[in-house]
């Protein structure tokens, strides 16, 4: 086994991500499917921040669901291939059309789950872009999978750092998806209240929630 598929890797990687999210962001939450997700499934998620991919990452940990993941930028540090990240270069045609037809090989025999940036590029909120040609094929050549839409919500108002808030839908079958109504989906979870959410991750408190004096007993004068 290459290094950069094994499980140290795995587990450097694993902690690079957990470092990082626990330091860029206040707290993580979620609201988590009803149900056990079906299998094999695509999580398809917006793409309005730059770190989509680590925060599906570390829902796909929480679900207990292996997955893979197209990286654009798989070779500018190829050890996400550990954590099932597949190289998915703009520049190498070759070398997504690879990539696309093993992970129809992974989803047909249910071994895998894809989640997919399907708008295809990073970009600011709050639109959705239409959703990129990838998942219709997908869902042709493996019509067992169901779509499932996953928003991500950045909001940087009551907190030093933001907080990140990530909502599941209802799984679509595959056999019957529609890229537009998973397009709807996505954009009537982003205008949904970020109430009543559940703690995915807790990141950094408040500088004043840390050096809160309050907390400590001083010695009287």
């Amino acid at each position: 086994m290459r290094f950069r598929e094994s499980a140290a890797a795995a587990f450097f990687v694993d902690r690079m991500i957990r470092r990082n999210l626990k330091a860029r962001f206040r707290a993580i939450w979620w609201k988590p499917p009803v149900e056990p997700l079906p299998q094999p499934c695509i999580l398809v998620a917006n793409h309005h921040g730059w770190h989509d991919g680590y925060v599906m990452y570390r829902v796909a940990q929480e679900l207990e669901l292996p997955v893979v993941d197209w990286i654009a930028e798989f070779d500018a540090f190829p050890l996400f291939a550990s954590v099932g990240g597949m190289p998915f270069s703009p520049n190498k045609p070759e070398v997504r059309a690879a990539t696309v037809l093993k992970t129809v090989r992974l989803l047909r025999a249910r071994r895998k789950n894809l989640v997919l940036f399907a708008e295809g590029v990073l970009h600011r909120p709050p639109e959705i872009l239409p959703l990129g040609g990838s998942l219709a094929f997908l869902c042709r050549k493996a019509p067992e999978v169901h779509v499932v839409p996953v928003s991500i919500r950045y909001e940087l108002s009551m907190h030093e750092r933001p907080e990140c808030f990530v909502t599941f839908g209802r799984p679509i079958e595959g056999k019957s998806v529609d890229p537009e109504l998973v397009r709807g989906r996505l954009r009537e979870q982003l205008s949904s209240p970020s109430e009543f959410q559940l703690l995915l991750m807790q990141g950094t408190l408040d500088v004043n929630e840390r050096w809160d004096v309050r907390k400590f007993r001083f010695p009287k004068a």
